[in-house]
């Protein structure tokens, strides 16, 4: 079976508490449930993450590259603001899927702009809770291209 990192950037741990009206009010273990269960469906094992650190965020990065076919991120605010994490994305050398639960099109302008997007090998946002499982199903696809 192989691996991947589910990597939860900041305030996603708030998940359920969060401004449920954008967020949903599934919690941050739900989604981490959920996504290990389907991913075992598709007969890969899913590592989850989080911090509300960019320094961590960026060596979780690093760190996979050693164990992971590929990374499913939801960066969080540092999607529009972390060159850092941008660079460590281009970096490492494995599939990248960028996800998000909001439409972050539909929000504010600022979060029109994404800084990774250009690094990752797709984005997928604005279903909530499954955007973590299309973004473990896109990967697994990718992974299994090769």
């Amino acid at each position: 079976m192989s691996a991947i990192l589910l990597l939860h950037g900041p305030n996603l741990n708030l998940l359920g508490t969060r401004e449920p009206g954008v967020y949903g009010s599934m919690s941050l273990a739900d989604i981490n449930q959920r996504s290990v269960e389907f991913g075992q469906g598709l007969g890969v094992e899913v590592r989850c993450a989080q911090s509300n650190h960019e320094g961590a965020l960026i060596d979780a990065l690093h760190e996979a590259r050693t164990w992971a076919g590929g990374v499913v991120l939801n960066p969080g605010g540092y999607t529009h603001t972390s060159v850092a994490l941008r660079d460590a994305i281009a970096a490492i050398g494995i599939p990248v899927v960028e996800v998000h639960l909001s439409n972050v099109y539909a929000r504010e302008e600022f979060r029109h702009k994404s800084l990774v997007s250009a690094v990752c090998r797709g984005k997928i946002s604005g279903f909530g809770w499954r955007s973590y499982l299309l973004g473990v199903q896109a990967l697994v696809d990718i992974l299994n291209e090769v």
